[in-house]
């Protein structure tokens, strides 16, 4: 778990999925644009480090939180590649007037990351998921990028939210 890494405290879990999810966006899209598919994952060792240079984080930092980064990351990652074709299809069809294909890689790396955090991510609240995604596509993406992602997101945690029986509704039978 995130938080239990060494050295990884309960204020700093936050920092570690936001770094996590980028992690994750940037092997999605160095797989994606490298054409490598799921064997781009052997990159990952290289891509974390590069990220923690590019984060300008201490050496003590970088310590603490590589392992929960790259764990939470890269789980994330394989994830996606397990059920790409259903994240894929739910961002294909929620994408009004784009194909998946069409897409800048950028956004289309932040909706498969975060599309499979919302699907097989159940402990993460709904909210910190599509925030930190709309984060990153104003970081990584064009001036629409985060409303594109947003809309998107937010169409399917709303047919998450009307799929899952209300809190405490007790079974029929």
């Amino acid at each position: 778990m995130l938080g239990d890494a060494e050295g990884v405290h309960k204020r700093d879990r936050a920092g570690a999925r936001r770094r996590a999810r980028e992690f994750c966006m940037a092997l999605l899209y160095a797989s994606d644009a490298g054409g490598e598919g799921e064997g781009g994952l052997a990159q990952a060792p290289t891509l974390l480090e590069l990220l923690i240079e590019a984060w300008e984080l201490t050496r003590e930092e970088a310590r603490k939180l590589a392992p929960a980064v790259g764990e939470f990351g890269g789980r994330l990652c394989l994830c996606y590649f397990e059920h790409r074709n259903e994240v894929d299809q739910h961002i294909d069809r929620l994408s009004e007037g784009w194909t998946i294909g069409r897409m800048p890689i950028v956004d289309r790396s932040i909706l498969r990351m975060a599309m499979t955090e919302l699907l097989f991510f159940s402990d993460i609240p709904v909210g910190a998921t599509i925030d930190e995604a709309v984060e990153l596509a104003k970081e990584y993406g064009t001036a629409e990028s985060a409303r594109f992602i947003n809309g998107i997101l937010g169409t399917m945690a709303r047919e998450l939210a009307r799929r899952e029986p209300p809190s405490g509704a007790e079974e029929a039978g």
